[in-house]
């Protein structure tokens, strides 16, 4: 009897399978994404994040240690989940700073139309 591809396609399957959960197994360490966690924290540190979004920029920087910490450790896995939500909380920081300098910049802007219309309404020799 000569064998049929019926005969071998279970183990061809299971082949297969095997090396295809092992390529998803061996994803590099993530030095990237701890890399543009780091980068992210920094923009965030140099656009007054501290000023304006301290408790974002904290979450930030603990979860980036944090992820430090487990790439030292060889979990890499947690190190990317890690690194990828510092940067997200990084990036809200700065964010959150970039709007806290604009509404502050459109309030002193409010006050000087504000202070215009007064002088204009106004006149100084007419009080």
């Amino acid at each position: 009897m000569t064998p049929s591809f019926a005969q071998f396609r279970l183990p061809l399957l299971a082949a297969v399978l095997a090396s295809a959960l092992g390529a998803c197994a061996s994803l590099p360490p993530p030095t990237g994404e701890v890399a543009a966690a780091e980068q992210a924290v920094a923009r965030a540190e140099n656009g007054d994040g501290d000023q304006y979004a301290a408790d974002d920029l904290n979450r930030a920087r603990g979860e980036l240690s944090q992820a430090q910490a487990a790439l030292s450790a060889g979990r890499d896995d947690d190190a990317r989940r890690l690194a990828l939500a510092a940067a997200a909380d990084a990036d809200l920081a700065a964010a959150r700073s970039r709007q806290a300098k604009a509404e502050a910049a459109l309030e002193l802007r409010r006050n000087e139309v504000a202070e215009l219309r007064r002088r204009v309404q106004n006149p100084e020799g007419q009080r």
